[in-house]
């Protein structure tokens, strides 16, 4: 313990060096942290987008598999166990690009509030720290409808999880048949999902074209 204590300073500073680093290297190919961010953004848009398809294929296996109808069980569930675990790495990848895009704005709003201290111009300085202070109210909004549809996953995975392991257990006709009454339910769900999805879609279009 002692030695991790000695070693996680020392690890903050390397990453945040590695970092520093990056965007310097992005600077030398006209690259600025603004630029940045907007790919950060895009990156999450496309990924939230990719994760309603995920959550909406799964549904639609999982409906096919209530369906059953003297088919194969075990392919039906092995079909929905892989659309499942589609959606849970779709989801890890959604909560990995934010948390990207998160430190990506707070180091560019960083270097902008320093820049700001070095305008000698009052009119010039005044007018930067005003666009900065839209942009990161535009920037918070964004944050926090990702982060809500972000969240909305996390229930829709557990139903998911759930049916899963219980099929696995009881890969039967009856059990398919005493869970189709959940159909509607994580249906629901998914469809309050998808609005919260589409909304954070539209958000990040919005603060993207406000970048440009």
């Amino acid at each position: 313990m002692k030695t991790l204590r000695v070693l996680l300073p020392a690890l903050v500073v390397g990453l945040a060096s590695c970092q520093v680093a990056y965007y310097a290297a992005m600077e030398q190919f006209g690259i600025e942290k603004r630029d940045l961010l907007k790919k950060a953004v895009a990156a999450v848009r496309q990924d939230q987008k990719e994760a309603g398809k995920e959550f909406q294929d799964a549904l639609t296996q999982l409906k096919a598999l209530y369906g059953f109808n003297g088919g194969n069980l075990e392919a039906g569930y092995n079909k929905f166990k892989a659309e499942y675990e589609d959606c849970d790495a779709q989801a890890k990848q959604v909560s990995s690009r934010i948390k990207e895009m998160n430190r990506v704005a707070r180091d560019l709003f960083r270097e902008w509030e320093k820049e700001i201290a070095e305008i000698s111009t009052p009119a010039l300085a005044a007018d930067s720290r005003m666009k900065l202070s839209a942009t990161r109210q535009r920037f918070e909004v964004l944050s926090a409808n990702l982060h809500s549809s972000e969240a909305s996953m996390a229930p829709v995975l557990r139903q998911f999880r759930d049916q899963v392991l219980y099929l696995k257990h009881n890969l039967n006709a009856a059990a398919i048949g005493s869970l189709r009454t959940t159909a509607d339910g994580i249906q629901a769900d998914i469809q309050s999902l998808l609005g919260r999805l589409d909304q954070s879609v539209r958000e990040a279009d919005a603060f993207i074209g406000s970048l440009r």
